[in-house]
């Protein structure tokens, strides 16, 4: 009896094991403390912890500026929670990378859009050739709520992108030429440039979850 008992806890365990291998469970790139397994890239713009948000706020004649995990990520599905001041325009960016692989080089790569104007969700080559969803496709909508919490999934397999913004799909964008470019990459968190005279501004991140596919 005592046998079987510890059979069952170890396939218990090895299943646990290959359940994590295997992407079925996600995990929160905030610790909800600090910026631990984060390092802002590009600009001068800030980030900080307040309660369980990270808040990005503009400073005033910077560049883009971006906060980005350590860990990069090849096929993957995220979620997240976004709120954003009107009249800023930011988003989430996606298997990218920095120019020339050193810390300080450009950032570029995917961009999942986050604004109010009607093109939240889909997807931006950020210092990458520009709009990826073709023009075509990127039809106005209204799914992303101004002054409100709004919630992504963003499901990236292979050179398929698949985003959704409060439940309602946007995009389904396939890009074999940004995938060849840009299979893996960080995650990072886009605090968009101001010019001289504006701001501040302030776009905030919550339940930022992702599980490896």
């Amino acid at each position: 009896m005592k046998r079987i008992f510890v059979s069952a806890c170890l396939m218990v365990a090895l299943l646990s094991t290959a359940s994590a291998k295997d992407g079925s469970v996600f995990v929160d790139l905030f610790n909800g403390t600090n910026l631990d397994g984060w390092t802002q890239r590009n600009g001068t713009a800030t980030y900080q912890v307040e309660g369980d948000v990270i808040v990005g706020k503009t400073t005033e004649g910077s560049p883009n500026s971006f906060l980005c995990t350590d860990k990069l990520y090849g096929d993957f599905e995220l979620k997240f929670d976004v709120k954003v001041d009107s009249r800023l325009n930011s988003g989430v960016q996606i298997r990218s990378q920095t120019k020339g692989g050193t810390p300080s080089g450009r950032v570029n790569g995917p961009q999942v859009e986050i604004s109010i104007d009607k093109m939240a969700g889909y997807v931006y080559g950020e210092a990458a050739g520009g709009w990826m969803t073709p023009d075509a496709d990127r039809k106005p909508h209204d799914k992303f709520i101004d002054g409100e919490w709004n919630s992504y999934r963003v499901l990236a397999k292979g050179p398929k992108i698949e985003t959704w913004i409060n439940g309602t799909q946007i995009s389904g964008l396939t890009h074999m030429e940004r995938y060849q470019s840009h299979p893996k990459g960080f995650i990072g968190l886009q605090v968009h440039g101001i010019g001289a005279g504006q701001g501040p501004y302030e776009v905030r991140w919550r339940n930022l979850k992702l599980r490896e596919l």
